[in-house]
Order: C-alpha cells, then structure tokens, then sequence
C-alpha cells in the first residue's frame, strides 16, 4: 500500500491542494521563483494565503512575471498605475515595497553571484522537513 499524503491543511480547496502538494516545502533554486515567492509573502502580510492564491496570476501579469530586471526599473506613475488595477492587491506601500525589494534582489544577486546562494547560505542548504512528515513519523512508532 503507497504513502498516504497528509497535508497541513485541512482544505480540500483546489488552489490551497495543487500549492501544498506540488510547491509547499519544496526547494527552490531559482532566482525567479525565489522573487515570486518574495514578493508574494510581502504581500501576504495581514491577509490570507489563500487570496494571495487567488490574485497570484494576476500579480504575475501586473509585475511581468516577476521580473526583478523590469520591477526595478518601475516608478512613482508605475506604481499609480498599479494601485488603479483592480486585479492586484491595490495597497501602495505593498507595491512600493515590491520595487524597492526588486533593486534589493539586484544588489543581492551582484554581489553573490545569485539570490539562491545568498539565501541558502543562511541554512548551508540543509532542508527541514514539512512538519506533517515529521508527526508521521512519530505516529508511526506509536
């Protein structure tokens, strides 16, 4: 009999599902998705994943495909344009700090060669695991 998947998450909510079992605790190496992901969980703040979730594919056309190259580059009547939309999470010091993250990511990237390496520098790429395989583990000597 196969391993039954335990998610962290009582949902059976489709977006919640496809994030926990195919993103959710998994590694990511790419400088992209490592500034998805940034940008995402800033604008998280104060509300839920799950609307996050939800306006993720609109985010990603609004900050072009989260390119930190493009969103550095974004200005004050940018930002306006941005808050106008009404597809994205319209809250401006969110936005701002999106772009301002963005020349960050740069400057983080010119230095270390890559954003990857810096962040994974911190846990000299060692990977907790998901806390749901941890209490299995556990369930199982029981």
């Amino acid at each position: 009999m196969g391993k039954m998947l335990i998610r962290c998450w009582n949902t059976d909510d489709p977006l919640y599902v496809k994030y926990h079992d195919e993103e959710w605790g998994v590694p990511v190496h790419d400088d992209g998705k490592l500034f998805e992901f940034l940008v995402l969980e800033a604008f998280q703040a104060g509300l839920t994943w799950k609307l996050i979730l939800r306006r993720r594919e609109a985010l990603r056309k609004a900050f072009e495909e989260f390119d930190p190259r493009k969103i550095g580059k974004y200005t004050d009547e940018d930002i306006r344009r941005l808050v106008g939309n009404p597809d994205v999470i319209r809250n401006r010091a969110k936005i701002s700090a999106a772009v301002n993250n963005a020349r960050r990511f740069e400057e983080v990237q010119k230095e270390f060669g890559s954003f990857d390496v810096f962040a994974w520098g911190f846990v000299r790429g060692r990977v907790n695991r998901p806390f749901s395989e941890r209490l299995l583990k556990y369930a199982v000597r029981i």
